[in-house]
């Protein structure tokens, strides 16, 4: 488990700048440096750059830090601006110095105006180190602070005062002002020096580089400023002297620092920075009131040594040195035992939560040794927690999932902090009976090591393989569906098998299968088909697919063999396919019957070159009906001349129908998506023709909305009013019988608009059978360009004001789908198939999808997505806003027994949601009773 450490770069802001100004600076530096070496060649010069120069640098300062004081944001700008104003100060002071040596030729007199500029340089640039310091967060961090200063300060002052002071102060023949002048200098430069000791550990971490070259231009500066008090230097001081290059470099590096050093990624605002992110900073720090104690200390034992007495300044400024040393030391005890109490009380609070929590808590070392196990590790493992503990966290996981986890732990290490604080895993763990358990866990960096934070995900696991698995199997024979098995030919055509044309898609229908239904019953008719789906799947071989498509309808899928004799491969795959006809026209014993008898025809289609997982099973189906209508229980092969079987019946057929009452009305439910609760049912049509065929209502309609003679319009006219009047017939009965379902009628524009189906006649239907307001819904076809829209606009206007919600069919496919959802009164919109079938295999096409339904979103409207009947389609549609579907998905199309089975239970799996239902009892059947007939 364990992984190569991963270093974090620390990456440098826009604004830094290259070498050049650097080298810029110490060779201005250096050139100044050397001139006053060698005395500048003249002393007219020497004067002038040891005053005149020493102004320019320090304006150079100044300005420098007020242009970046206005350009910078944040707690900071007081600081520079007061460093502008220290260094004007410095300006104007060796400015009046040149004033009187240069252009008046003399010499400064002991007390002037330069004095009060170079007194006044140091108060700004104390307050403005103050501004840089990060502010304590209590008042004891505060006392402890100012105590530093004065630790610092009295320590200097006590050396100093032993060194030089003492003398200036007991000097004879000094005047008050001179004394006073005299010692304000260094004692102004002692309280800037403790300032720059005191924060150079304390200071604030933003923008470090260019507040350590300010503390480094001010350090500089008083240096200079101290070696200059000293009496020796300053009787033998001359300006343009070695001196003023300490003062010259001082102020260009101040004037350097805002914009010359390379900015890191810190911002100004960012207090994260302490001492322990910088170990010796932070040592230096805590040493600090003992290294000024110990520096008193000297000064008291020089004085000692020198006079044989102690000064009264140097006992005095050292026992408020001691006193201020115990004083801290106090408080920082008192502090420190405050925050032990906390941190404590800290400890004790996660512990109690970490303890306390459902989920396992685990801490593993960088070589994946398990040093910490929380107590929850005995309820969710069955382990007790000091067995896991010294265990290698690879031994507990599944070898299956230990190369993936390893993956993820490495690729989690190398990716930088920032970019990626937290990673999931999930995984199987062995419990303390040997149980493999599914895990989830949140992993964090801890130390080099890593922090598990895992719970047992092992339920949510098994529903979801339980809603998957309901989601692609019948759930009556528990072979797969339609959506499964379509995926398997697809998979079947795209893979290594995709040019083998030996692979052959079987579908069988059970001939007689109506009269088991109505003779002995439903219920007996589900038992047959158990045991026929037992026969087919034990028929087939292991690597091959059966699968139940609904009603009395089943299909296989036989794999190629790599054979290309294409005849002799035929042979064997109908072969194959006349065992299972003689297979499943075995007789049946169904309780108390023992010689139940169905038939099977079988229809073949073998896979082409670029064939489409749709054409294949459509020409599987058409020669299936050719079997059928060939007399049954046979086998054919698809040929192109079996699409005859389903072509246009004509209007005599037409007339069969009206008269001989061969029309069947199923239902389809519409699912709403989130919930999978069953909102609408969908009412089809279906025709059964002499052959058995039934037709589905693509080719229904065919010849149902067209005819070549006015009196097949009339009969196609009144074939629309029974559909209309079944089921709404069919709706009021069910919310009779307490199922509030609306039902929704697939009808053409025209048909609308036809003269034959006036609305007094559907205000007469809804109120003759009680159908409430919104029960019904009117699914509009695309319309005929022909048609008036102002008269389908009424006509719309006038249904719904008699409670009809309309519903906009085949949206997206029809060239007037736009414009007839701007004129229209439309409810609902209703996608077409075309758009569900390749919503997830086409990124085009989900872009297309997406952005009607959020059209339809924005609008207001409900969205039902037509020909959903594959689970990825559900998830896909979902996520971007569709609100319903309806298809093989959810289930087919029911006989009204089914439907009402489906409506007690109301809810269907989805699959891949987030909150999904869990339904009681046995889930709903969908029906056995019809045969679908795919479009031609």
């Amino acid at each position: 488990m364990s992984a190569p450490g991963a270093v974090v770069p620390r990456r440098s802001a826009p604004g830094g700048t290259g070498l050049l100004p650097q080298l810029t600076l110490a060779l201005m530096c250096a050139g100044y440096a050397t001139g006053a070496a060698f005395g500048w060649g003249t002393r007219q010069l020497a004067l002038f750059m040891g005053d005149f120069g020493l102004s320019f640098a320090a304006a150079a300062a100044a300005g420098s830090c007020f242009l970046h004081a206005r350009r910078c944001e944040g707690g900071f700008r007081p600081a520079w601006l007061l460093f502008g104003i220290s260094s004007t100060m410095a300006a104007a002071g060796n400015a009046v110095w040149g004033w009187y040596e240069v252009v008046l030729g003399r010499q400064v007199p002991s007390l002037s105006v330069a004095d009060f500029f170079f007194l006044c340089f140091a108060p700004p640039a104390i307050v403005g180190l103050l501004v840089l310091a990060k502010r304590p967060v209590t008042r004891a961090r505060w006392v402890c602070l100012a105590l530093d200063s004065w630790l610092i300060g009295g320590s200097l002052l006590t050396l100093s005062w032993s060194l030089a002071l003492a003398h200036t102060a007991h000097a004879d023949g000094e005047s008050v002002a001179g004394t006073a002048l005299a010692l304000a200098y260094p004692l102004l430069d002692i309280v800037l020096v403790s300032m720059v000791l005191a924060l150079h550990f304390r200071r604030s971490s933003g923008n470090r580089s260019a507040i350590n070259t300010a503390i480094a231009a001010l350090a500089l500066t008083v240096l200079c400023d101290a070696l200059f008090t000293s009496p020796l230097l300053r009787e033998n001081y001359r300006s343009g002297q070695m001196l003023d290059a300490g003062w010259f470099a001082g102020s260009l590096l101040l004037a350097y620092a805002p914009w010359g050093v390379r900015r890191t990624a810190y911002t100004e605002h960012d207090e994260s920075g302490s001492d322990t992110d910088r170990p010796v900073a932070g040592s230096l720090a805590a040493l600090t009131p003992y290294l000024a104690a110990a520096v008193c200390t000297l000064g008291i034992l020089y004085n000692v040594i020198e006079d044989r007495s102690v000064d009264r300044v140097v006992l005095f400024t050292g026992c408020t040195v001691v006193l201020a040393l115990v004083v801290r030391q106090g408080i920082m005890l008192l502090d420190n035992m405050k925050l032990t109490h906390e941190l404590a009380q800290q400890e004790n609070h996660f512990r109690s939560l970490v303890q306390g929590s459902s989920d396992v808590i685990m801490i593993a070392a960088p070589s994946g040794v398990l040093r910490y196990v929380s107590p929850a590790a005995t309820g969710v493992y069955g382990r007790d927690a000091d067995e896991l503990v010294g265990s290698e966290l690879a031994s507990l996981i599944h070898p299956g999932d230990l190369g993936r986890v390893f993956h993820e732990v490495r690729r989690f290490l190398a990716t930088p902090p920032a970019e990626e604080p937290t990673t999931r895993i999930e995984c199987r763990f062995k419990s303390g009976s040997g149980e493999w358990l599914n895990v989830e866990s949140t992993i964090n960096r801890h130390q080099g090591g890593l922090i598990f934070n895992s719970r047992d995900v092992t339920e949510r696991v098994r529903l979801q393989a339980q809603l998957q698995h309901s989601a692609e199997h019948d759930p009556l024979t528990d072979l797969p569906n339609r959506a499964l098995f379509t995926a398997r030919v697809r998979r079947a055509l795209g893979g290594r098998r995709a040019s083998d044309p030996g692979t052959a898609v079987l579908f069988i229908d059970l001939d007689g299968f109506k009269a088991v239904n109505d003779t002995i019953g439903h219920q007996a008719g589900d038992e047959l088909l158990i045991q026929a789906a037992h026969r087919l799947a034990e028929s087939v071989r292991s690597g091959d697919t059966a699968a139940r498509l609904g009603g009395d309808e089943f299909a296989a899928l036989i794999l190629g063999d790599g054979s290309r004799d294409r005849a002799a491969r035929e042979r064997q795959v109908t072969e194959i396919a006349d065992r299972l006809r003689q297979t499943l026209s075995q007789p049946y014993r169904i309780g108390e019957h023992e010689n139940v008898r169905v038939a099977a025809s079988i229809g073949v289609a073998f896979a082409e070159e670029g064939i489409s997982p749709t054409d294949l099973m459509r020409n599987a189906d058409l020669a299936m009906y050719r079997a059928k209508s060939a007399g049954k229980n046979r086998v054919e092969v698809y040929v192109p001349q079996c699409a005859e079987v389903v072509r246009r019946p004509g209007t005599a057929r037409l007339r069969t129908v009206l008269h001989d009452g061969d029309l069947t009305l199923l239902h389809q439910p519409v699912v709403h998506l989130a919930s999978g609760r069953i909102s609408a049912v969908a009412a089809q049509a279906r025709w059964r023709s002499a052959q058995g065929i039934l037709l589905t209502p693509v080719e229904f309609q065919r010849f149902a909305d067209t005819g070549p003679d006015a009196d097949h319009g009339d009969r196609a006219a009144e074939l629309g009013r029974r559909l209309l009047e079944q089921a709404v017939e069919k709706a009021a009965e069910r919310a009779r019988a307490g199922h509030q379902v609306p039902v929704a009628i697939r009808m053409p524009a025209r048909r609308l608009l036809d003269r034959a189906l006036p609305l007094g006649s559907v205000e007469a239907l809804l109120s003759r059978h009680g159908l409430p307001s919104g029960a019904l819904v009117i699914e509009l076809a695309d319309s005929d360009p022909r048609i008036s829209f102002d008269d389908l606009e009424r006509r719309l206007t006038a249904l719904r004001k008699l409670g009809v919600r309309i519903s906009l069919d085949g949206f997206g496919s029809g060239y007037a789908a736009i414009n007839a959802l701007r004129r229209l009164p439309v409810d609902v919109l209703r996608l077409d198939r075309t758009l569900v079938e390749g919503v997830v295999e086409s990124a085009r096409l989900h872009k297309i999808t997406s952005g009607l339904l959020r059209i339809a979103g924005d609008l207001g409207l409900e969205s039902v997505a037509d020909g959903v009947d594959e689970p990825e389609q559900v998830t896909a549609l979902r996520s971007m806003g569709c609100t319903h579907g309806q298809g093989m998905a959810f289930s087919e199309p029911l006989d009204e027994y089914r439907l009402r089975r489906s409506l007690i239970h109301g809810e269907f799996p989805v699959p891949g949601g987030v909150a999904l239902p869990v339904l009681s009892g046995r889930p709903p059947v969908r029906s056995n009773n019809e045969t679908p007939v795919p479009p031609t």
